[in-house]
């Protein structure tokens, strides 16, 4: 029962090797007539289509390279262009009405105010005070020019005044941090603090965004950062279909030390802010030409290594395996780059040759 499989077996190898090897005579025996048989005289030269009798037939195409876009393709996400968390910086309760998320705050635009308290008259105190001091510095300094009194005694007048200014300063610095204002031009992105709550340093007042630009911010990975440059043009679809443009602010010098990638950030103008904080984007960004060919996907094949590439027909007129980088995918074939300007490539039978066998190539039309 064994050597029924083993016959089998060296009946297809039989027949592929007649389909292959043999075609030729294969095609006359099929069509009755009888092989050609071109007599040489004795001691002249074969004629050449005898010499490259043994040559394996494939079909191959001239191919010429031409310049192509270059894009990017990478999914990514959009962020606002800034955020920031307001917060306070003294301790008092909320005398104003709260401001509801959503709401549009121009820069310096008072979100929070804080009662006052006892503030204004310790500013008051530290103004008579600086007064006091200024009228004892000066009386200090003519005693001191006319030797009536001690150099100590007219510094200590000095310290005091200085030690008055700075008394000063600091009730007005608290005066002034009684109004919390937005630090730019944005949108609430919570509510402000209600009124009469209590506040302390480091209290949040309201978390204010901007939108307009928004930012898009992506992942590129080793093998491609270096095409994308400053200034780039891209393009975006956000997920319910909308296309923005924006160019390229940002590529980072450093990659993520998880994911080794390197983020890039785009921006977007956005006036009317329908692009919001967090929302998935697919994202082109156009890179440098490049020289490629266009092939017919069925021309790829391997090497024994596992490298993406096809094989040609040299000078010679024999196979050599040469790799590729593939670009991209379109209707008409493969964009491939990697390949000399010029190149006849093999687009069918190269996977029944290798390097430096002889070939015999035919246009596509004429066939086989």
């Amino acid at each position: 029962m064994r050597l029924l499989p083993i016959v089998t077996a060296l009946i297809v190898a039989a027949v592929l090797y007649g389909l292959v090897f043999e075609r030729d005579a294969l095609r006359d025996i099929v069509s009755g007539r009888p092989p050609e048989r071109a007599e040489t005289p004795a001691g002249a030269e074969a004629a050449p289509e005898a010499a490259g009798r043994g040559a394996i037939n494939v079909v191959a195409i001239d191919s010429t390279a031409r310049e192509v876009g270059n894009t990017v393709v990478l999914r990514g996400r959009t962020e606002a262009d800034r955020q920031v968390e307001v917060m306070a910086q003294i301790s008092g309760l909320v005398i104003s009405e709260p401001k509801p998320k959503g709401s549009f705050v121009a820069a310096g635009e008072v979100i929070c105010r804080i009662d006052p308290g006892t503030r204004p008259a310790d500013l008051a105190e530290a103004r008579a005070r600086l007064a006091e001091a200024e009228i004892s510095n000066t009386a200090a300094e003519r005693l001191s020019r006319g030797g009536y009194t001690s150099e100590t005694q007219a510094v200590a007048a000095r310290a005091s005044l200085e030690s008055a200014q700075a008394a000063v300063t600091r009730a007005e610095t608290e005066i002034a941090r009684l109004e919390i204002t937005a630090p730019f031009a944005g949108l609430l992105e919570t509510d402000s603090a209600e009124l009469g709550s209590l506040m302390q340093p480091g209290s949040a007042c309201a978390t204010v965004i901007r939108l307009d630009p928004v930012r898009l911010v992506g992942f590129l990975p080793e093998t491609q950062v270096d095409l994308v440059k400053t200034g780039a043009t891209a393009r975006a679809q956000l997920a319910d279909g909308t296309q923005r443009e924006g160019t390229v602010s940002f590529v980072s010098r450093s990659a993520d030390a998880e994911t080794r990638t390197f983020r890039v950030d785009i921006a977007v103008a956005n006036p009317d802010f329908s692009v919001r904080d967090g929302q998935t984007a697919e994202i082109a960004i156009e890179a440098e030409g490049t020289l490629a060919h266009l092939i017919p996907q069925s021309a790829l094949t391997l090497d024994d290594d596992g490298t993406m590439g096809v094989r040609i027909v040299d000078a010679e007129s024999r196979a050599r395996f040469l790799p590729v980088r593939m670009l991209r995918d379109t209707a008409e074939g493969m964009l491939v780059a990697g390949l000399p300007e010029r190149v006849t490539i093999i687009t069918l039978g190269q996977d029944y040759v290798t390097d430096g066998v002889a070939v015999t190539a035919h246009a596509p039309e004429s066939g086989l």
